[in-house]
């Protein structure tokens, strides 16, 4: 079974077991130089948070990528890993939009490329599928970052009935998409849907959550 096809573990479908929210927070990522790790990842626009240093022998820095919930950590005495040996994705509605950011910040971004159930190939994935589309990046320790283009979430990677939105152009993009889709929908009928801004509400929250979009 592929991981798109994952639907749940156990424990979520057994309405019986109790649950304890754990959110991730923090991940840490090797350096060897604090001052310039901090430097890249300012310049691509991340959030510092901390920067405290108690002691001579510890010093811990904490970035927050736009729109996510969750951090990095990086300095001295906080992991014992090899700088450079950290993998992580960055995931975005727009890859163009984020990949040309990071471009305008001076940083070296790969070509686009994309993966599918056919193999992976060059440039952006034809149809624009979510999780396809692809660019890869790295710190100047070589931490690899992946963007990966995600404008709506497969089945059980969101909280059924959760629906939310880091940032006002994310929001915009997903109204983008439900208005191209109202659009298709409105012609199948043949005429303006007096209920349109339903439709909207339940193809914006369908999209988010994995389910089946409303028909277009």
């Amino acid at each position: 079974m592929s991981t798109n096809e994952v639907r749940g573990n156990d424990a979520v479908r057994n309405e019986g077991v109790a649950r304890i929210d754990m959110k991730l927070e923090v991940v840490v990522i090797p350096v060897s130089d604090i001052d310039r790790a901090k430097a890249f990842y300012e310049r691509i626009g991340w959030r510092l948070n901390a920067d405290r240093s108690p002691s001579k022998d510890f010093r811990l820095v904490q970035f927050t990528p736009p729109g996510s919930w969750c951090s990095v950590q990086f300095g001295k005495n906080v992991t014992s890993a090899a700088p450079g040996s950290a993998k992580g994705f960055l995931i975005g509605s727009d890859i163009v939009a984020a990949r040309d950011q990071l471009v305008a910040a001076g940083v070296e971004v790969g070509e686009y490329f994309h993966d599918g159930p056919e193999g992976r190939g060059s440039g952006l994935h034809p149809e624009r599928r979510t999780y396809r589309s692809r660019a890869l990046f790295s710190d100047p320790d070589g931490n690899g970052w992946q963007l990966q283009e995600v404008t709506n979430r497969l089945p059980g990677r969101v909280e059924p009935g959760a629906t939310s939105f880091s940032s006002a152009s994310e929001l915009a993009s997903a109204l983008r998409r439900a208005a191209a889709a109202l659009g298709k929908h409105e012609k199948r009928i043949g005429e303006t849907d007096p209920k349109w801004l339903d439709w909207y509400a339940e193809y914006v929250v369908r999209e988010q959550a994995g389910q089946e979009l409303p028909l277009s």
